[in-house]
Formats: structure tokens, sequence, C-alpha cells
């Protein structure tokens, strides 16, 4: 193996073997990924045209003073959830502004999701939204993550999918925080 790059030769001494937690026994898979856009007809017309993506649905989600449009998108097992703030103190909006347009959160999917928290903080890590249920769906936000600016959220799906409540609750909690 040649170290031509910086980064091989930097990970290539490091003991990654206790890098795990037993939060990786229950990460189930990569539930989907939100992208954060200016104009969310422009993506939508490029994700279903140059990419082939489905729209499967699209939402208003309304906070207390903000709200934000939302297009969930599908192809194969991939979904990417575009979202859009309306106003400018939308916390997608701030998003778009801090960091630009991109992956604006992972969502992962959990087989237990007070398992899971409980193993993260323990780790370390910490719930900023705590866990949000709805009718077969369980949630939460982790505090982003400094170095890619990127935020978890897990979800323990238990037959249950996104509702209006359960969206409109996680965004109003966020809202409520301040999160962007």
């Amino acid at each position: 193996m040649t170290m031509d790059n910086p980064l091989e030769a930097e990970w290539a001494h490091k003991d990654v073997s206790d890098a795990g937690t037993a939060f990786e026994s229950c990460i189930l898979g990569l539930d989907h990924v939100a992208i954060a856009v200016r104009n969310l007809d422009q993506a939508v017309h490029w994700y279903t045209s140059r990419l082939g993506f489905q729209m499967l649905e699209t939402r208003v989600t309304k906070g207390a003073r903000t709200s934000m449009v939302s297009a969930v998108m599908k192809a194969g097992s991939a979904v990417v959830v575009l979202v859009q703030g309306y106003e400018p103190d939308c916390q997608v909006s701030q998003f778009v502004e801090r960091f630009d347009e991109g992956v604006q959160h992972v969502a992962f999917s959990v087989t237990d999701i007070h398992l899971a928290v409980k193993e993260l903080e323990q780790a370390g890590a910490s719930a900023e939204t705590g866990i949000l249920e709805d009718e077969g769906i369980r949630q939460a936000f982790l505090r982003r993550d400094a170095g890619s600016g990127v935020r978890i959220e897990l979800i323990e799906r238990r037959g249950g999918r996104f509702s209006d409540a359960s969206v409109e609750r996680l965004f109003r909690s966020m809202e409520m925080r301040g999160l962007v």
C-alpha cells in the first residue's frame, strides 16, 4: 500500500479497533438523507430527470414561527428528502446560509431508539430533541457534528411512517430550541 495521500498515512497508524460502540449493534441501516436546498422545484427536477428518482410525497411543515417544504424522493432503496425553508429565520434556511446547500442530516434506522440514545450518550454524543414518538415511529436528533456540519437522526420504525403530525412535532422541537 502506498501512502501518497496524507489522510491515508494519518489513519494507517491509528488503532480503530475500539472506535465502535454498542451503538453499532443498534443500527439497521440508512433510513434517509436530508438535503437542504434553496430551490426545491429545481432540486426535484434534477433528482427526477437526471438520477431517475421518483417523487413519493411533498409536505409543508409549519412550526410556531417558520415553515418548510419537503419532497421525499426514492430510487431503489435510496431515499432522499429535499428540504427548503420558507422564511429566512427557518432552521433549514439558516442551515443553507451557514453551511450552503447540501446534506442537512443523515437518518439511521435503529432497532431500539432508547438503547441507541443511551449507548451514544455513554460514548459522548447527546440527543438535542429527546425522543419524539408517534404511532409506530420514534425519532431523535443528535447534536450537529462540528467537524462535518451534519446532524444525525435516529429512527425506530415499528410499522409507522412519517405523518404531518410527527414531522411537525420534530420541526417545532428543533425550532423551539433554535437548532440549525
